[in-house]
This record gives structure tokens, sequence and C-alpha cells, in this order.
């Protein structure tokens, strides 16, 4: 019997949802690849590609380089260089 105000499909999301947060990275790319599958099987439409400014590619790449560089100069020892 459901009480009044319950809704059962909230809560088995919320079960799915915290079920998903306990499964490692692979599972979850994994599941991403089997959902995406089963809703375009069942004929739902995925999100159009993002569409960014070449200014701001740009941009993150230049960041995603430094960061690199910050890294890679770290674990050789080197705590001179960014930070």
């Amino acid at each position: 019997m459901m009480a009044i105000g319950y809704d059962l499909s909230m809560s088995r999301l919320t079960d799915i949802e915290s079920a998903i947060d306990g499964l490692g990275p692979d599972d979850q790319q994994h599941l991403l690849l089997f959902l995406a599958a089963r809703l375009r099987a069942h004929g739902g439409r995925l999100p159009a590609p993002r569409r960014f400014p070449p200014d701001q590619m740009k941009a993150w790449v230049a960041e995603d380089e430094a960061d690199m560089r910050r890294f890679r100069s770290r674990s050789n020892g080197d705590e001179t260089n960014g930070a």
C-alpha cells in the first residue's frame, strides 16, 4: 500500500542514482553507452552536439597544456615551476 504523497518512481530513480554513484568510472561509462544505445533504439533523441567558438577551444587547450607542464615538472621533482 502506497502512502499519500509518496512517489514510488522518484524513490526508484533516487536508488538508481545512488547505485550509480557507487560504480567505478569504467562501469559508469559502460552504463552511459548502454543507456544511449537504448535511447536511440527506442527513438529517443540525443542532445545536439555543443558548439564552442574557436577562441574558447584555444583557451581550453592552452590551459590544459599549462596544467600538463606543471604536472610534469612536479612529477620530475621540480617544485619551483607551477603552483
